[in-house]
């Protein structure tokens, strides 16, 4: 690997992650993952995909190699690794008063870099609100919100800082279908303005339509990557999902998967 060839490049490379004496991602290595696309994160439970978010973003400790472009992001501290990579998790604290515009000043000030004075970073906060359509919400306590409301604030604090790579842990579960899709819509537009988006999604259908690459883990390590209709297949299903199902393309062309039922023999 040679981070060199492209500056904007995220590129992981041998990465393993253990809890305690348990190997749950081993020696993974990816395709270069490029400004401006979706990359869906995709595989049954336990296959290491939300550890592997929250490995690149600093908050689990792992080995091997993590550079976007030329920086090695495992050399640097969380801190400063966060001005690079915005986090989204799946969930957000459910006993917080702080005011949602609260939320984004903390983020700010607890930055090395300088977001200007009071005003400027008022302007910049309400700025990101109005993109994400929830700027009504800026004086309601995060106790307050709705599931929807909570996911899109929760995308806010993650790129309020304008971070290069964006990671989503889980974004659109337990949404309604109009807020599954306000979220991925903007994790679209985000993703058009030149950053890696990196969502973990268990809908497959969402990911065939929404994400440009799907990369499939299964056990911690890499089963496939490439485009969706590369990588979401029936014989991936069988593999990993151990599921038998058909994948068939809607009237738009975008792929659809049908599961009919687990494999005969397959654990439980």
């Amino acid at each position: 690997m040679n981070p060199t060839t492209n500056q904007h490049n995220l590129f992981v490379d041998g990465l393993s992650v253990h809890y305690r004496k348990h190997q749950v991602i081993d020696n993974l290595t990816l395709p270069a993952l490029q400004p401006g696309r979706i990359v869906a994160l995709v595989g049954p439970n336990a296959a290491g995909k939300s550890t592997l978010l929250r490995a690149i973003a600093g908050l689990t400790p792992s080995t091997g190699d993590l550079w976007l472009g030329q920086a090695h992001l495992l050399q640097m501290s969380r801190q400063q690794r966060a001005e690079h990579i915005g986090f989204m998790p799946q969930t957000l604290p459910q006993d917080v008063e702080l005011s949602v515009l609260e939320t984004l000043f903390g983020a700010l000030r607890t930055s090395s870099r300088d977001y200007g004075n009071q005003q400027e970073q008022h302007l910049r906060a309400h700025q990101l609100l109005i993109r994400l359509g929830i700027e009504p919400l800026a004086l309601r306590s995060l106790g307050q919100l709705s599931g929807g409301q909570r996911q899109m604030v929760s995308m806010a604090q993650a790129v309020i800082r304008n971070p290069q790579v964006l990671l989503l842990d889980e974004p659109t579960s337990a949404l309604d279908l109009r807020h599954q899709a306000s979220v991925m819509g903007m994790a679209r537009s985000l993703a058009d303005d030149g950053r890696i988006v990196v969502a973990v999604l268990h809908d497959l259908t969402l990911a065939a339509r929404w994400a440009d690459e799907v990369i499939v883990l299964k056990n911690g390590s890499l089963y496939s990557a490439g485009t969706p209709s590369e990588t979401l297949t029936e014989q991936m299903l069988a593999d990993v999902y151990q599921v038998q199902a058909r994948v068939e393309a809607c009237s738009q062309g975008h792929l659809h998967i049908a599961v009919d039922g687990p494999l005969q023999g397959a654990m439980a």
